[in-house]
């Protein structure tokens, strides 16, 4: 049984292929620069050369079968034809307060994702042009909707609703929601595993960090604060994002700019963050380059990044009282050992004290480490992130009728035994290259 889940951005479509019966993924891609020109397909096959291939995809439907070409073509596919596809997941960043868990899609979902398109204009506008695409496609197999912030539903009333007027949440909704809750579930499953602790008697502070940022306090396993808020704008510094603004700075740059709302809008989402700062980059390993170089705009861009991490693991400390181990996830959190440095460097006043020697080994995928100091009394983790997966058995419980939230669910990577195929032969090529890597890989205790 082969299960596909898709990732539909503004401007790219993000695959994967999982054999279900072997647990295995047996592909994974993604088409870029949908809708806007120049697209092309990234695809990696397992035990195949990765290829690139320049395709136009005007649409979402066309990027969709792009995909499924290339995944039944001979000599790049993976499958035979279509029919082996029994489900598909569908990430959706913004589900409301309406969704607690992941659903078939129909068509009340459809109108209530519509409905939300005002409280994520960036994103769930593709998510929706996404799963109407892939059900043109695939017409005849349940599509499921797996959203992002669903599993942030079970924090309390004090720590999702702003101090404005009550009306604006009971009219119009406004209240924190909370993104990367896939992330966030995946990682906190498998931190209560290392800790051999049961999962909703753990408290752990999550930090997923790429592009787009955000950290969570889990409580007893649950969500029970996290930086983004009624858009994924609020919280850390990000790529392109600004993270914790003065409300009012953006009526004092309308005043004196004349700047519209979609302006300023445009301007917080896709021109500032790590971009605002340093007038050119958004990649960490870019403005480590430059910092390194002596580029001070690169060097203070680092620093106000890792003021704002540091400032929320300290606030989220003191909200949880226990914190049971520290999680670093996501692109940077799980590669960008010189930004670790930073974020880590000084914590150790409240217990997290990280090992600088195991912290630069810690730069894979393919398994789980721990990089602080035997005498740290909060282990600090590097745990690579597995959205797809959580996607990926999600869709199947809901084929299956057998999915319920994640209280009363287990999860395959719950298990102390468990074990990603595509990683742990990742993990062999890995040792080979980086030998000193086996001393800090985290195991269950």
């Amino acid at each position: 049984m082969i299960i596909l889940t898709l990732n539909c951005g503004s401007s790219s479509a993000k695959y994967q292929v999982y054999d279900w019966e072997t647990k295995d993924v047996l592909a994974v891609g993604i088409v870029e620069k949908v809708t806007i020109g120049g697209s092309f397909i990234t695809h990696k096959a397992k035990g195949k050369e990765e290829v690139v291939l320049n395709h136009d995809c005007p649409t979402h439907t066309d990027a969709i079968n792009l995909i499924i070409k290339i995944l039944t073509s001979r000599d790049m596919g993976v499958i035979n034809d279509m029919s082996v596809i029994k489900t598909v997941g569908h990430r959706v960043v913004h589900g409301g307060d309406k969704f607690t868990k992941s659903v078939i899609v129909d068509n009340a979902a459809m109108e209530a994702f519509t409905a939300m398109q005002d409280l994520s204009p960036l994103h769930n506008p593709a998510n929706i042009m996404g799963i109407e695409a892939a059900k043109k496609v695939l017409p005849d197999v349940p599509h499921c909707a797996i959203m992002d912030t669903a599993w942030h539903q079970t924090m309390p009333p004090e720590n999702y609703l702003y101090a404005v007027p009550t009306e604006w949440y009971e009219k119009y909704q406004v209240r924190r929601y909370g993104f990367h809750g896939t992330s966030f579930l995946y990682t906190a499953k498998r931190a209560a595993v290392l800790l051999g602790q049961d999962p909703f008697r753990t408290n752990v502070i999550i930090c997923h960090i790429g592009n787009g940022a955000s950290i969570n306090a889990v409580k007893d396993g649950l969500s029970f604060d996290t930086s983004m808020g009624i858009t994924p704008l609020e919280g850390l510094v990000m790529g392109t994002r600004s993270g914790d603004v003065d409300p009012s700075v953006p009526f004092y740059v309308m005043r004196k700019t004349g700047m519209s709302v979609s302006d300023i809008e445009n301007a917080l989402n896709k021109k500032s963050g790590l971009l605002g700062l340093t007038g050119k980059h958004t990649d960490r390993r870019d403005i480590q380059a430059a910092a390194v170089g002596g580029d001070k705009q690169a060097l203070q861009a680092q620093h106000i990044e890792a003021h704002h991490v540091k400032k929320y693991i300290g606030a989220y400390q003191a909200v949880l009282g226990r914190v049971d181990a520290l999680v670093l996830t996501a692109g940077v959190g799980e590669f960008a050992w010189f930004m670790r440095e930073k974020y880590l460097d000084g914590l150790d006043g409240i217990g997290m004290v990280f090992d600088p020697q195991k912290n630069r080994i810690s730069c894979t995928r393919n398994t789980e480490t721990c990089i602080s100091k035997s005498e740290s009394k909060i282990p600090i983790f590097v745990i690579p992130t597995d959205e797809e997966l959580v996607m990926t058995e999600d869709a199947y419980a809901l084929m299956k009728g057998t999915y319920d939230t994640h209280t009363h669910f287990t999860y395959s990577f719950q298990s102390r035994d468990y074990v990603n195929k595509g990683r742990a032969e990742g993990l062999k090529s890995d040792l080979v290259k980086n030998p000193e890597l086996e001393r800090i890989i985290a195991r269950p205790r």
